[in-house]
């Protein structure tokens, strides 16, 4: 069933305008006719819902059933990802949605082969965008995670320490077991929700040559946990996905 995102402010009473993009991808991409079925996200509620009327700028649906969204973990994951080569933060992107990842931050660390060009960053940006959205919508999800631009590696670090969890992921020595961190992340949710608030969790991956003995260094004084996961190295490609399954889980499933 095509799955559609709105603002709150799209939902009037029992209906729901389309607009724009929306619209459009309604009306002559999806080719949808009056009667059929379609379910709509506001960031907050899912509605089940019936196309009711098409025009040249909106298309109405009308609301069949209402109930809170259900598919988000009960963590916020950002993800903090080094630039890979080619377009593996593409694909990092589109599976971390699938896996549950709030938002995902870029950032260049010392081994990056890439680096981000500010005359290209923002349409860079608006693309990772799409890519996101276009993964929530097929997994279901109930919100569209947020990509950020590019920032320096300080800027990633000072971020993600503001997390309750840190975890960085490092294939160096004097690291933590990942099932260590999933018990401190557990512990972090349940402290969490005994407040009413929904835990923070930073994930830290770097390039495909990973981080020098400095950055590590610079990321336990910023209080992050260097994190093993496990006997094999995995790709950058690959790490993002593994944390947020094991997170989900140690904490959701």
């Amino acid at each position: 069933m095509p799955r559609f995102f709105v603002d709150p402010s799209a939902v009037r009473g029992d209906r729901i305008i389309l607009t724009g993009d929306n619209a459009h991808h309604a009306a002559y991409s999806l080719r949808l006719a009056p009667g059929d079925r379609i379910k709509v996200c506001d960031q907050r509620t899912a509605y089940l819902c019936e196309m009711v009327s098409f025009d040249s700028e909106t298309a109405t649906a009308r609301i069949i059933s209402a109930s809170p969204i259900d598919t988000e973990p009960p963590f916020n994951a950002r993800l903090y990802q080094a630039l890979p080569k080619g377009d593996k933060l593409d694909t990092i992107i589109q599976k971390a949605v699938e896996c549950g990842v709030a938002e995902v931050i870029p950032f260049e660390s010392s081994r990056c082969i890439v680096r981000a060009k500010p005359e290209a960053e923002s349409r860079k940006t608006e693309r990772r965008c799409r890519i996101a959205e276009e993964a929530a919508k097929q997994c279901g999800r109930g919100i569209i995670p947020v990509v950020q631009p590019t920032v320096s590696y300080a800027e990633a670090l000072r971020a993600a320490s503001m997390a309750d969890v840190v975890i960085f992921c490092y294939e160096g020595d004097q690291t933590t077991p990942l099932p260590t961190v999933l018990q401190q992340a557990s512990a972090a949710l349940e402290a969490a929700e005994k407040n009413g608030r929904t835990p923070d969790i930073a994930i830290v991956i770097g390039s495909e040559g990973g981080f020098s003995p400095e950055e590590a260094a610079a990321a336990q004084d910023c209080g992050c946990i260097l994190t093993g996961l496990g006997k094999r190295i995995l790709r950058t490609e690959t790490a993002s996905g593994f944390v947020l399954s094991c997170l989900v889980y140690a904490l959701e499933l």
